[in-house]
């Protein structure tokens, strides 16, 4: 669904390689985020760093989650779902909430 996205992406950062998305509801990524952050609560994205055999990652997405954030910001439910994949993938790629992160999603989004 957004593979191009995010093979632009990656070359922009120089990088190859594949990023896996899934989507799922909240009781699916809240099982994620207890399990590898030991928060027992849904949350909108998380991103796994894999490297290995050619996948650089994966991506869980909240679609319920992110359908309430879109209602909330008055943006589109595309326009969040593709903003949760950029943010996935700039995490994989080892950015950092902050100044930065901020400055490549607002690129992204464009894309």
């Amino acid at each position: 669904m957004y593979d191009r996205l995010i093979r632009n992406i990656l070359t922009k950062e120089g990088k190859e390689g594949k990023i896996n998305v899934a989507l799922m509801g909240d009781a699916g990524i809240r099982k994620l985020n207890r399990q590898f952050r030991h928060l027992d609560k849904p949350t909108d994205v998380l991103s796994f760093k894999m490297d290995e055999d050619g996948v650089l990652g994966d991506i869980a997405i909240s679609t319920e989650t992110t359908r309430r954030q879109a209602q909330k910001y008055g943006a589109a439910y595309r326009s969040e779902l593709k903003r949760q994949v950029v943010h996935g993938v700039l995490h994989i790629l080892a950015y950092d909430h902050g100044r930065r992160m901020t400055n490549a999603e607002k690129i992204y989004q464009k894309l």
